[in-house]
């Protein structure tokens, strides 16, 4: 008897999967595709980008939670030392505590460094020798003045969730370089913990889920919790096959996202067992690169961050798209684990305890990737969400201020020893050169070969892109 011609032909596994690959989460089926542990042939889908030849590779973001002085560590201002226990000559905006008293001195002595002659305080002395390395953006501004909007406008460029990160974004403009780790990595040590806001500044929002950023515990016996095996390979893979085959089975009803980005990420989650126990287990560098981290520090902290900045650097080497890296809480005056760099009192001991935590560790980055041949592709940005107010809080404090403030780049196609934009005499308020964070991202993605014009993602009717409808590249603190 022949078949039934009316009857439909029973799809093949590779059929549905295309078919399903024709929806929302498109990279990730059709990586799926092209994994040749699953009997695959076809390529992986393309990353869009990047667009033109990039000058950097990667990026690892320093992001100093809690908001840094800067006038304080990187926009020298005289005036304030002139005029110290002042009140302010000109009108004081509302703050976040409106608890505002007279003009507050630099609690640090600024010092021209290296041949360029950029003035730092001592704050960072470590950071200091490397002047000539870093573009320093004296004209940042933000919309928000509280932590969690700040937060997210820093990663997302939007006040509130649902929005990709900046991490989310470069993996998905450039793919990754390491198929068995993730592309975006966020790093935490000792006591570190998410910013205000929560760990939806790591999200991949209606990016598709592989590029969510995996949370890795530099220090921990586990950098991810369950990552050591606790059965053999074959019953690991038998158990993931079974899974993949019951999410086959809902994309066959109906393509979903959420499904699709499963079905990714499990497998990275699978690969991820023999490689990140190895990234994370330092035991094989040298006792000079060790000290050089700071890994020997009577300061517990001081050891953590540098141990998060040392495997940095081990990630990137591995093909890492973007890391961030995580402060500790110091407790000792200054803020609590999610905005650890927040004086709103005891500014001079706890600006100074959190400076000592990061100081070593990010010049010891800066030192070894030189070294290794790395710092020319890879892009280092130093930032927090926003400044602070060159008047007092109380008698020792510094409450916030987004309406000028300073962040430091550093590495591939940087210009160092610059300085971009300006403040005015009290490091109030931008008075040159004014810069959002949608122009620092432009100029970070112009700086990986990415148009941000031309990096977007449709949903819900609309192509969305990091910078929104903004951005503009700051092509003076290009080399």
């Amino acid at each position: 008897m022949s078949a039934n011609p009316f009857q439909p032909s029973r799809p093949t596994r590779r059929t549905m999967l295309q078919q399903c690959s024709l929806g929302f989460g498109s990279l990730a089926l059709a990586g799926l595709l092209a994994d040749k542990s699953f009997g695959a042939t076809a390529a992986a889908a393309k990353p869009p980008g990047p667009h033109f030849r990039p000058r950097a590779k990667r990026v690892i973001f320093c992001y100093m939670s809690g908001g840094v002085s800067h006038i304080d560590s990187f926009d020298p201002k005289p005036e304030l030392t002139r005029r110290h226990g002042q009140p302010m000559p000109v009108p004081v905006r509302p703050t976040m505590f409106n608890q505002n008293g007279n003009i507050m001195a630099p609690q640090w002595e600024f010092k021209p460094r290296g041949r360029s002659g950029l003035p730092i305080s001592e704050l960072f002395p470590r950071i200091a020798g490397h002047a000539d390395d870093l573009a320093v953006i004296r004209s940042m501004t933000s919309k928000v003045n509280e932590h969690a909007q700040g937060n997210y406008f820093a990663h997302t460029g939007f006040p509130f969730m649902g929005h990709p990160s900046f991490g989310a974004w470069t993996s998905y403009g450039l793919g990754t370089e390491n198929r068995d780790l993730p592309g975006f990595i966020v790093l935490q040590s000792g006591g570190a913990a998410a910013p205000h806001g929560g760990v939806g500044m790591y999200s991949n929002g209606y990016l598709p889920g592989q590029h969510q950023a995996s949370i890795l515990k530099a220090d921990g016996e586990e950098a991810v919790d369950n990552i050591k095996p606790r059965e053999g390979d074959a019953p690991q893979r038998r158990r993931l096959g079974f899974i993949r085959n019951l999410d086959e089975g809902f994309l066959g009803i109906a393509p979903e996202p959420q499904v699709e980005a499963a079905i990714r990420n499990y497998e990275t989650a699978y690969r991820m067992q023999a490689a990140v126990p190895e990234l994370c287990d330092i035991r094989g560098e040298s006792e000079a690169t060790k000290r050089l981290y700071g890994l020997d520090a009577a300061d517990a902290n001081q050891a953590a961050y540098g141990r998060q900045c040392l495997v940095a650097r081990r990630l990137i080497e591995r093909g890492v798209r973007f890391v961030e890296l995580s402060c500790l809480p110091q407790k000792v005056g200054a803020g609590q684990a999610a905005n650890p760099w927040d004086q709103h009192g005891g500014l001079k001991k706890g600006h100074g305890a959190m400076a000592n935590q990061v100081d070593q560790g990010i010049a010891a980055l800066i030192t070894d990737l030189k070294a290794r041949g790395l710092f020319e592709d890879t892009l280092i940005l130093w930032a927090g969400e926003f400044g602070r107010t060159p008047f007092s809080q109380g008698s020792d404090g510094r409450d916030h201020n987004p309406t000028g403030f300073s962040v430091w780049l550093a590495g591939g196609g940087v210009r160092g020893g610059t300085i971009y934009g300006a403040t005015d005499d009290l490091g109030y308020h931008v008075v040159d050169k004014p810069a959002t964070f949608y122009d620092l991202y432009a100029t970070m993605f112009h700086l990986l070969g990415i148009n941000h014009d031309k990096l977007t993602y449709r949903y819900g009717g609309r192509d969305f892109r990091l910078t929104d409808v903004h951005g503009t590249v700051m092509k003076d603190v290009l080399a």
